[in-house]
């Protein structure tokens, strides 16, 4: 355990003595330039020397910020930590209380020891976030909400020293608070004890751990924690006396099969005693691994030997053993564990690990950089320094819902980066990146997400398929129904991005009656058909249900009305069906001869013409552009576009002789041709409509090559006339579904009956 602070060095007027100090941190690291550390620690004497006037945060525990930064570096130093990590605890206080920039600390002590202040210092924003309503911290004993905050905290570092220097700072404030008001020491403690302990043993520091578990609780439970530490007291000679006991027997044991062990009794933490017996609601006297062994010996094979050895000496419990070596726990911890009937038929616990194994227990991540030989300052390019790994040893207890699908979530829901969103009462729901307000509803309860009927985002109204992005309150409007909506499953739309939803929602479907189902899968194809102009006496229904696999037309319609099946994925069946045959009268409508030269041309040079309609391209011989170069066209009098590199210094004179036929162009996708599509759109009249609809076919990449318009005064209404260029019915299919999105539009369909 982290030891409560020893005394300072101080000189002769009760000044810190820093040489002193320093040759005491030494003890612990070895620090390549002491004089950087001496600098610090004298700038942060001075500052706040010359600040005393000024009330701190610390004056009320009765250590100015100065103490509290080297107290800070000292619990570092205990964990193996950097030089820099060293420096900045020593400064952090002065540039938390704004009496130090950043700016001067990077100017005098470099961008690295900059980095980290600034990190430690957005890590301590979290703890300012309260319940809109109440006023209250967001922080409270709701085990899923702390672990939700506990993992936004680490999202917002970029390395595992910025926590350690938080822990540090935390575990200094745990220490001193017994001298502040009663409620300014139980806040301190309800974010020690949710948020930070649990982050230690997240990182496997035990001994930071346990230190802030028994603080916290000490303010937290003062009645509990009185009763228990009086316990203790009263029975610490009998337990002694059998702890001595029962170490030298398993040491003399061990010598006598030329094992060389380091054998120690250790007493249980108060908070873990008073949490086994909440936990199990038994007394104090059964509680019985308050009398413990830990035995160090040189390797894993002594480990499995010393452990016969035990077993052998005394009869061991059944169901109480536990073996960590083979299956460490999640967060890097290593041990053999097990109960036995010790001296007087007392039960003993005894542990059993390595060297190695016993620094990892008591240092963790800390532990590992130091066997790695790994420097954790932060701005370092390596990527093993940056909280990647960091979060590999967190148990992020995901709920990852339905069963199938589960390789999508792994990918998407866990892999990708996530959002940190607060409910109303300021509690924080992480997400992955993308995901919408019917995402949010169904992340809180399926219930809710089946009745949600309307979202607002920061007090406002938002459309129930807007992305939502990190920091946004969310507040799901619900009806009195279960009514989840079939657009839900289109992925077109955006409603639904996170597999758990999606999963939610066709679940829902599912359980309805499956005549309902095919009915609806029935209407949705015919209504797509029709929308897309492609006549069902072409399409070979069962052919399609078998490349979707499904044997009947009825199971993929009722596939489809559950959700089970996307309607892109039946579009791209139906496609490929029709063949090169009936391609010619699905998606180009006409192909007039200058439109198939142009096409064959631009398909064998592989060149998009961007904005151009009819032309023919040719590659200039001047200076002969290959595939990758960056390139511009040239419109020419008699042989379309002639195709340039753009550092051509014919291509330069024409641009500046005749920049208006100079045209952007780009190397194609090759073997993808696209084809002339007229649609037709009806909509209610109003201002920005026109440019609402271009906006779509902006977003969406789509090159429009004519567009008519004509308005309906008596009516309040227009129609909407264009053609356009798609490569498949899918993303024809997924273009006419943003359209609809757009307000006012009433209809869009495909039209075969415009001229070209």
């Amino acid at each position: 355990m982290v030891k409560v602070r020893d005394d300072h060095p101080v000189n002769d007027d009760g000044s810190v003595d820093i040489t002193l100090w320093i040759s005491m941190i030494e003890e612990n690291i070895t620090l390549k330039n002491p004089d950087i550390l001496y600098q610090a620690c004298v700038m942060a004497r001075d500052i706040y020397d010359h600040n005393k006037a000024i009330t701190d945060d610390w004056s009320e525990y009765g250590n100015g910020s100065f103490l509290i930064g080297i107290e800070m570096a000292q619990i570092l130093s205990e964990l193996q930590q950097s030089e820099n990590s060293i420096v900045a605890a020593v400064l952090y206080r002065s540039v938390r209380e704004k009496k130090l920039s950043v700016a001067e600390v990077k100017k005098h002590f470099g961008s690295k020891v900059g980095k980290l202040i600034e990190g430690v210092l957005q890590m301590a924003a979290i703890a300012s976030r309260v319940n809109p309503r109440t006023g209250e911290s967001v922080l409270g004993s709701d085990s899923p909400q702390v672990d939700t905050v506990r993992k936004m905290l680490v999202a917002m570092i970029d390395d595992v020293s910025v926590a350690l220097i938080k822990i540090a700072e935390r575990t200094c404030a745990i220490r001193n608070v017994k001298n502040a008001d009663r409620m300014k020491r139980y806040l301190v403690a309800r974010e020690v004890f949710d948020i930070y302990a649990p982050l230690a043993h997240r990182l496997g520091i035990g001994q930071i751990k346990w230190e802030l578990e028994d603080l916290s609780f000490r303010y937290l439970k003062p009645n509990d924690y009185k009763t228990i530490a009086k316990m203790l007291d009263g029975k610490r000679i009998e337990r002694e006396a059998f702890i001595d006991t029962a170490v030298s027997t398993v040491y003399e044991k061990l010598r006598e099969q030329s094992i060389e062990p380091d054998v120690k009794g250790r007493a249980k933490h108060i908070y873990s005693i008073w949490r086994k017996m909440q936990r199990k609601n038994i007394e104090f006297s059964q509680v019985y691994d308050m009398r413990a062994v830990r035995v160090l010996v040189p390797n894993v094979r002594d480990c499995y030997a010393t452990l016969g050895i035990v077993h052998g000496i005394w009869r061991n419990i059944p169901h109480e053993f536990d073996d960590y070596i083979a299956s460490p726990k999640p967060n890097g911890y290593r041990s053999l564990h097990t109960a036995v009937f010790g001296p007087e038929g007392k039960v003993l616990e005894i542990q059993i690990r390595t060297p190695e194994m016993h620094e990892e227990a008591e240092l963790g991540v800390c532990a590992h950089h130091v066997y790695k030989g790994t420097d954790t300052g932060a701005g370092s390019d390596s990527y093993e320094d940056k909280i990647t790994w960091l979060r590999q040893v967190l148990d992020w207890h995901e709920d990852l819902g339905e069963a199938e699908g589960l390789g999508d979530i792994l990918r998407s829901d866990v892999v990708e980066d996530r959002l940190y969103l607060f409910t109303p009462d300021g509690h924080v729901i992480d997400m992955q990146n993308g995901a919408t307000a019917i995402d949010f509803a169904y992340r809180v309860h399926t219930e809710i997400g089946h009745r949600c009927c309307g979202a607002k985002v920061n007090g406002r109204i938002i459309p129930l398929n807007k992305p939502l992005v990190t920091g946004d309150q969310v507040e799901i409007l619900t009806g009195s129904e279960q009514r989840p909506r079939r657009d839900w499953l289109n992925a077109n739309l955006g409603f639904v991005t996170t597999s758990k939803a999606r999963a939610r929602v066709a679940n829902w479907f599912k359980l309805q009656d499956k005549d309902k189902n095919t009915a609806a899968g029935r209407i949705i194809i015919e209504r797509e058909f029709t929308r897309l102009a492609i006549n069902s006496s072409d399409v070979d229904l069962k052919s399609v249900a078998e490349k979707v696999n499904y044997q009947k037309v009825s199971d993929m319609f009722a596939a489809l009305g559950a959700g089970d099946v996307r309607l892109s994925q039946i579009l791209n069946a139906a496609q490929s069906q029709l063949g090169d045959k009936t391609a010619e009268n699905q998606l180009p409508l006409v192909l007039n001869s200058a439109s198939k030269s142009m096409d064959t041309v631009a398909k064998d040079a592989g060149i998009s013409i961007l904005g151009v309609g009819n032309l023919l391209t040719n590659i200039a011989s001047c200076c002969q552009p290959v595939p990758g170069d960056l390139i511009s066209g040239y419109i020419t009098q008699s042989r379309g576009v002639s195709i340039h590199r753009d550092d051509c210094s014919n291509l330069l004179t024409l641009r500046a002789n005749d920049a208006v036929r100079v045209v952007p162009v780009d190397w194609g996708e090759k073997g993808e041709r696209t084809f002339p599509v007229d649609i037709a759109i009806i909509a209610y009249d109003r201002s920005s409509l026109l440019r609402d609809l271009m906006n779509v076919f902006s977003n969406e990449h789509c090159n429009v090559i004519s567009a008519n318009t004509h308005t309906d005064r008596q009516n309040s209404t227009a129609e909407f006339f264009f053609t356009i260029e798609v490569s498949r019915l899918e993303n024809l299919g997924r273009i006419m579904d943003k359209i609809n999105q757009v307000p006012n539009v009433i209809n869009i369909k495909r039209n075969r009956n415009m001229k070209s």
